[in-house]
């Protein structure tokens, strides 16, 4: 069987930068198995699969090692697909997904998301997560992901953290965050329970990121950075219970894989 298959990096103004994603069209469902082999023989920090329904599509992510509930640079990689590859000519897309109703829109040259804004709770006590990371905090919240406030960019782009410690942390994954220098605020990611040490740029981290600064810095509309190698711009607005999530993308490669 001859399957079309995409890579784009999201959240990049050029090739190289930003985070590499698969996007895998369907016209049907294949077993969970095969997705999760694609998946795994990409290697990527996440593959996005959609199939058509009516006039949305349903769209499912997975890492190289498990099924997620939501993914940020996969969907806007999908929706770049979408635009620019597969002739959809609606401004506005709709995505069905684990995480409910995702939409995509071009808006001034930038793919649009708007998904459910993400609040953590307080925790007291993080010792193992703070040992982990090789780190010092006294603020550090939980939703999906542990969100690590530290003091400085400094700070976030000298972490070296024990992954494998930081496996046995019961959660999907790590945001770690500062003021920015250049940018509002600055980020790092880091998920080794999924199959994925450090997320170049990372969409639904910024669903908790950016209530989180919006309230610090008393801000509706934000430009974020997430600092790792590859580095990616995310401009970030807050509506509510609702997070507007922005960014390019660019092709890498389109091809044919044999399943």
């Amino acid at each position: 069987m001859k399957q079309k298959l995409y890579q784009v990096d999201a959240f990049a103004g050029k090739l190289f930068e930003g985070n590499p994603a698969a996007v895998c069209p369907l016209s049907e469902w294949l077993p969970d198995k095969k997705l999760r082999q694609i998946a795994m023989e990409n290697n990527l920090s996440e593959t996005a699969y959609f199939v058509q329904e009516e006039e949305s599509y349903r769209i499912r992510w997975f890492t190289p090692t498990s099924e997620v509930d939501l993914c940020g640079h996969a969907t806007l990689a999908s929706a770049h697909v979408l635009f620019e590859h597969l002739q959809f000519d609606n401004s506005e897309i709709t995505f069905s997904s684990n995480s409910g109703p995702l939409t995509v829109r071009k808006e001034k040259g930038l793919l649009v998301m708007n998904f459910p804004a993400s609040v953590g709770e307080r925790v007291a006590d993080a010792d193992a997560l703070l040992k982990a990371l090789g780190a010092e905090s006294d603020e550090i919240y939980r939703a999906t992901d542990y969100l690590v406030v530290l003091k400085d960019e400094g700070q976030v782009r000298d972490l070296e953290p024990d992954l494998p410690q930081l496996n046995r942390i019961e959660t999907r994954g790590v945001i770690v965050t500062a003021p920015g220098n250049e940018f509002d605020f600055v980020s790092r990611f880091f998920a080794p329970a999924v199959g994925v040490d450090e997320d170049p740029v990372t969409g639904s981290a910024h669903t908790m990121l950016a209530p989180y600064w919006s309230g610090r810095l008393g801000k509706e509309k934000m430009l974020a950075r997430q600092v790792s190698k590859r580095g990616g711009t995310v401009h970030c607005k807050v509506l509510g219970e609702r997070v507007e999530i922005s960014g390019e993308a660019i092709t890498y490669f389109e091809g044919i894989i044999e399943i």
